[in-house]
């Protein structure tokens, strides 16, 4: 009666294994010609420019061509036609532009794909769009509407022309500000994680198969040929366990490039901060003024420096003597913020003696600060008179600290030591956020790096638990099947299409 069961139990396992992966199969074939022909403008709204990219994608995109157009002839695909437009049913002419056609599949959506190239003034682009949407006509069948947030990428995707790691580098592409930004979005743009996460899913399949061999075959199959089996498995598994844990770490790693090394600068009232800032910048940031305690609040702006974006944050000036309510929180707001940055720049004033006071003492000195980059930076190099002057200072300052930190003088005033000062932080951003490998940084969204942690990783370990000793093999290809799926969601080869829009497609701008 056992044996009776168990069978049962295997048939049911084979069964949903086969339902399940033919419905991926189904999900391939999918397409988007039943849907509205969409519009939008791809350029960004509100703005005069000079030219104006109107996008258009569907089964209509050829109709609407001939009616704004009142051309009898298609438009010939892939040759730029410079069309004059006018306004459906009227002889109001709207625009002469350059229009491009583009025929199903060989498209960025999969479908019929039109462009027009306008001139970029608001009325022009106001009236074109507007003369696009009175054709809608669903009672004849012609259903026409303005395109949602991303709605031309998601077509993309339903029609198979990018998987879910492309889409998401496009949007982290559009989205980067920095040269390290755009270098780390290129890894899913062209389809190089698409590439990694295939071939994971494929090693976590053929270990599946292996153990579906086992619960299918093993009452005929030699005791010692299933350890074999199960021992090479759990090597595969161990090996790709290993990897995906190297990517995450990667991941990690590369994310502060995303949201920006914080950057925070303190020192006692009137060393120079705010001068720093607006040196490294290059740009009138923060207020400069002789008379201490100045900077009440905390400045944070975001910068590019050298490539790397960074936010950088003028503090008040750290003293224990002010009266000042008002002072007093900008100064404990100064302390918060250094706790919580990546990179602490220490102002130091060469006339004013402690250089480093007790104040800035406590601050350095507390177990926050035990890992922390911390740069010494002397301001107001141009009122020392020589180098032997500036050398003591240098030395009084390291043993003020007790502790070795790099140490740079730099002149606000005269820009001397700035350049220098910018190469030694571009060297820490890059120390920061460098990965063992000499492969650029990763940056992927939170929603993968949350599926790799909850989804692929944990059914991996999972596997573990069930293929220990004396292991329950149908459970360990159950979890093995979980961090397939875990892969797909990912990729968006296993999920509907209704459960990715609003994560994946949320944050698009209209016309992308």
């Amino acid at each position: 009666m056992k044996n009776e069961n168990r069978s049962k139990d295997k048939m049911h396992l084979r069964h949903s294994s086969v339902l399940r992966w033919s419905h991926l199969r189904l999900k391939s074939t999918l397409t988007t010609a039943y849907l509205p022909t969409i519009y939008a403008l791809s350029t960004p709204p509100g703005t005069k420019s000079a030219i104006a990219v109107v996008r258009i994608s569907g089964a209509h995109s050829k109709y609407i061509y001939h009616q704004i157009t009142r051309s009898r002839l298609d438009p010939i695909p892939r040759k730029a036609l410079l069309r004059s437009l006018y306004e459906p049913g009227k002889n109001n002419l709207l625009d002469k532009a350059l229009t491009l056609f583009f025929d199903s599949p060989k498209t960025f959506t999969g479908e019929d794909l039109l462009e027009l190239h306008l001139h970029g003034g608001k009325a022009v682009v106001n009236s074109v769009l507007r003369s696009i949407g009175s054709l809608n006509d669903r009672k004849r069948g012609i259903d026409i509407r303005y395109a949602l947030p991303g709605e031309f990428s998601q077509r993309a995707f339903q029609n198979g022309k990018f998987d879910l790691t492309e889409i998401e580098g496009i949007r982290v592409l559009i989205d980067a500000e920095t040269e390290t930004q755009r270098r780390c979005a290129l890894s899913s743009f062209n389809g190089e994680n698409k590439e990694r996460f295939a071939l994971w899913r494929q090693q976590i399949v053929d270990s599946i198969a292996q153990l579906t061999a086992i619960i299918d075959f093993g009452e005929d199959t030699e005791i010692d040929d299933i350890e074999n089996i199960f021992q090479g498995t759990k090597s595969d598994m161990v090996q790709l366990q290993r990897e995906i844990r190297q990517f995450i770490k990667k991941i990690d790693k590369s994310s502060i490039l995303q949201s920006g090394i914080r950057v925070v600068l303190i020192g006692p009232p009137n060393a120079g901060k705010s001068s720093l800032v607006n040196s490294i910048s290059n740009e009138d940031i923060s207020i400069i003024s002789r008379k201490p305690g100045t900077t009440r609040d905390a400045v944070e702006v975001s910068i590019d420096v050298n490539g790397y974006k960074v936010s950088i944050c003028d503090t008040a000036g750290i003293r224990s003597r002010s009266t000042d309510d008002i002072e007093l929180l900008g100064i404990e707001k100064a302390r918060k913020k250094s706790k919580q940055c990546d990179l602490c720049l220490l102002i130091v004033d060469p006339q004013n003696k402690p250089f480093i006071n007790e104040d800035l003492k406590q601050v350095i000195n507390t177990p926050e600060f035990e890992d922390k980059e911390i740069v010494i930076i002397v301001n107001k190099k141009d009122l020392l008179k020589n180098d032997l002057e500036l050398k003591l200072v240098l030395d009084q300052v390291e043993r003020e600290l007790r502790r070795k930190h790099p140490v740079l003088a730099v002149s606000c005033l005269t820009q001397n030591g700035i350049e220098e000062l910018i190469e030694k932080l571009t060297d820490i951003f890059q120390r920061l956020s460098e990965t063992t490998d000499d492969s650029d940084p990763i940056l992927v969204s939170q929603r993968v790096r949350e599926i790799l942690h909850s989804d692929v990783l944990y059914g991996i370990e999972e596997f573990f638990e069930f293929a220990g000793e004396n292991g329950d093999v149908v459970m360990a290809s159950e979890s093995l099947r979980h961090a397939a799926e875990g892969i797909g969601k990912i990729t968006g080869d296993s999920v509907g299409i209704e459960e990715v829009l609003g994560v994946v497609f949320a944050n698009f701008c209209v016309g992308k």
